[in-house]
């Protein structure tokens, strides 16, 4: 039972610690930019794949 206690304690800590906050606006960022990553998959993989095309096209001429 204390352990329950410590735990809920310890995280309304970590929640209300300044320091918190920067983890907060990491994961926040993180999860945006994996959104746009899933919602703009198909342009990404055909601008890497013209990219990589025209990589591989200069480079066969030198």
């Amino acid at each position: 039972m204390w352990r329950i206690w410590y735990l809920k304690n310890r995280v309304r800590e970590i929640l209300t610690e300044k320091k918190g906050v920067g983890v907060v606006e990491v994961i926040l960022i993180l999860v945006v930019l994996i959104g746009l990553v899933i919602i703009f998959k198909s342009q990404l993989t055909s601008l890497v794949q013209s990219i990589f095309k025209k990589i591989a096209s200069e480079s066969s001429g030198i």
